[in-house]
């Protein structure tokens, strides 16, 4: 039975995609057996994980409008060791196409439920917005991972998130809950970093993951070459600390 993760922050631009898709590269490097769903209708997870989203046929859109099923929409990438349903622009019309239709925020989740056999883990790349996709992927998940850059901003943004899944627990998904905080593009050089970094410790003791992801080129560079760091470049640390993150990930697992 899969486990259901959303990578989620209401905050753009804190490595939400590098994460899921290098995450879900270092877990098949470590033999579990990897879904990555693209939730953003701008389909950098797709294109980052080797899969051209102009030349799919079949997309998360059309599970969504449950035109088809996740079996026949899904895709692997050979290169990257994971499965992927992928999105594409067409995603971007679903927000509108789902607001009368019924079970709008379950559809994802009942989709998933029927290949739910086939993998060990199923990673969501949901968009930086609240939106019905969001809420999708937060009613399908049974948690969420955060990923954070240790800044100021970025722990403003974190109350508003921590609020947001408090909602979806209370009313729609009974199983949600913060699996832990991802410190990413972390600069132990930087004091003030350093400081946002003990305040996370602090507040949210277990919750932060022991696994720190530092600042790292080849980690940038890798989407250029459609691929995870993980992959692109498996000696960077960046990399290394993915796949470091994704064997502490099966441990937090085993002991819930």
């Amino acid at each position: 039975m899969a486990r259901i993760f959303c990578v989620a922050n209401q905050k753009g631009g804190v490595g939400k995609t590098t994460t899921t898709v290098n995450l879900a590269a270092g877990l098949a490097k470590i033999g579990q057996r990897v879904l990555m769903v693209d939730l953003d209708p701008q389909g950098n997870a797709t294109m980052g994980s080797g899969i051209d989203k102009r030349k799919l046929e079949l997309t998360v859109y059309d599970v969504l409008l449950e035109s088809a099923g996740v079996a026949e929409a899904r895709v692997r990438s050979d290169k990257c060791g994971y499965d992927v349903l992928g999105a594409n622009r067409d995603l971007a019309g679903a927000e509108v196409e789902l607001v009368g239709v019924d079970r709008r925020e379950r559809r994802l989740r009942e989709a998933l439920g029927k290949v739910s056999q086939d993998y060990d883990f199923v990673l969501i790349d949901c968009p930086p917005s609240l939106s019905m996709l969001t809420l999708n992927g937060l009613c399908s998940a049974h948690g969420v991972i955060v990923p954070m850059q240790c800044e100021y901003f970025a722990l403003e943004g974190l109350t508003d998130l921590v609020n947001t899944i408090k909602q979806v627990h209370a009313n729609l998904n009974k199983d949600l809950q913060i699996i832990g905080l991802l410190r990413v593009m972390y600069d132990p050089r930087i004091t003030l970093q350093q400081q946002v970094s003990e305040q996370l410790k602090d507040h949210f003791k277990d919750k932060v993951f022991d696994t720190v992801i530092p600042r790292n080129v080849r980690l940038a560079e890798a989407p250029s070459y459609g691929l995870p760091g993980v992959v692109f470049d498996p000696a960077a640390r960046g990399s290394q600390a993915f796949v470091e993150f994704a064997g502490e990930m099966v441990e937090r697992i085993r002991k819930m």
